[in-house]
């Protein structure tokens, strides 16, 4: 069976996880990861997380996959500690610093991407390190994951979904240059994705087709994710960990369909574009199969932002549930809620819940339309939780 692999950062993107049958999970700590402007989970905050992930069958993987500077390395063997004492499952890295301490600490280790292995002779290096799983450069073909699976006997894991670097394997340094935000210390704040405007050395303007010329489509392997089954691959890998809830579920919950029906022989056309459209929903830049197929050289998006389908707009808070009826209440703080519309609730506990009420009460009385700063309760099919987030989804505007 192929592993399936979720990003989490906080306690809504790990239930939710759970909730959309992933196989395992990975997370970073604060301070100490590639995705610094997640919310990422504490120090402390790891014995639950790792013990959650346990008792509900997931695999619980950390990364501490940044580089790691000299002074920094007491700081090391302390987190390396609490995450042995934790009984994680394994440690994503690839600074050899961070190997060799797992090596003597006993943890299982799998390479990042970060490290850019794209052949046998490297995997076999890594291996004589104590590795024993490889996250393959995203540049690698289906022919190039052929081939290094067939002369290694080491697990591989591969990215199917997720935003792509422009750069190679992630090794970028111009946030770094005109922010002082390392993309190698998870301090990336993207400018790639930016329009820009291209001047010769007079001064003049040259037209450019498409002006975000750096700014990849986002990763999606759902068009040939049968085909990447049929090569073995230990793992299946999304990214996503500076994402929400909805995210995660919606992602995960769409691959883990796919998968079964791969498994069943029933992986049809029809639905393969009903999973488009569920992918399509959530957070995209477009889509592209990357490297898998071809040189994505000319698979460029060509706006800033967000190109989902749907459109979260945050409408309050949940301010009760009333356990014997599954009835929620919480005030509309931000807009009116019509029947016939789709709600979603996300909290910790309550991971993500999507629904469209068949009825809406208000003061006591039936409604077909509820107006901004009125009080509604809703019945619900599962149990949501005090302070839960509640959002209206709706259809995104094409200006978008």
């Amino acid at each position: 069976m192929i592993e399936l692999l979720s990003p989490v950062g906080n306690w809504s993107m790990l239930t939710a996880a759970k909730q959309a049958c992933a196989d395992a999970v990975y997370f970073g700590i604060k301070g100490f990861n590639m995705r610094a402007a997640a919310q990422n989970f504490s120090l402390e905050e790891l014995p639950n997380v790792v013990q959650f992930c346990h008792n509900h069958n997931l695999k619980a993987y950390c990364t501490i996959n940044i580089i790691i500077y000299q002074h920094e390395l007491e700081k090391l063997d302390q987190y390396l500690n609490a995450l042995k004492q934790a009984n994680i499952d394994a440690i994503i890295c690839w600074d050899l610093a961070v190997i060799k301490k797992c090596r003597e600490l006993g943890l299982e280790i799998h390479l990042s991407t970060q490290a850019s292995v794209s052949n046998s002779q490297a995997a076999k290096l890594y291996q004589d390190f104590g590795v024993t799983r490889i996250v393959l450069a995203r540049e690698c073909s289906m022919e190039d994951i052929q081939d290094i699976k067939n002369k290694t006997n080491l697990e591989l894991e591969t990215f199917i979904h997720g935003a792509r670097c422009i750069s190679l394997s992630g090794r970028c340094f111009m946030s770094q240059e005109l922010f002082n935000k390392s993309a190698n210390r998870g301090e990336c704040l993207q400018s790639c994705r930016r329009e820009y405007t291209v001047f010769d050395d007079e001064g003049k303007q040259m037209k450019v087709e498409n002006n975000f010329i750096m700014s990849a489509k986002d990763l999606c392997t759902l068009p040939i994710l049968d085909k990447l089954v049929k090569l073995n691959i230990n793992c299946f890998k999304i990214e996503g960990r500076n994402r929400p809830a909805d995210y995660v579920f919606k992602v995960t919950q769409t691959y883990r369909q796919a998968l079964d029906a791969i498994n069943t022989n029933t992986f049809t056309e029809e639905l393969q574009h009903n999973l488009m459209q569920q992918l399509q929903e959530v957070y995209n830049k477009e889509y592209s199969t990357g490297f898998f197929v071809d040189y994505p050289h000319h698979e460029r998006c060509n706006i800033y932002g967000n190109k989902s389908t749907v459109e979260k707009v945050l409408l309050g808070k949940v301010s009760n549930f009333y356990n014997q009826q599954n009835v929620v209440e919480f005030k509309l703080d931000n807009s009116s809620l019509k029947l016939g519309h789709k709600l979603a609730f996300i909290g910790p506990t309550t991971g993500y819940v999507e629904y469209t009420p068949a009825e809406i009460h208000t003061n006591n009385s039936l409604t077909t339309e509820a107006k901004q700063g009125e009080i509604i309760t809703l019945k619900l099919p599962q149990k949501v939780r005090i302070n839960d987030q509640v959002y209206l989804l709706k259809p995104r505007n094409s200006t978008h």
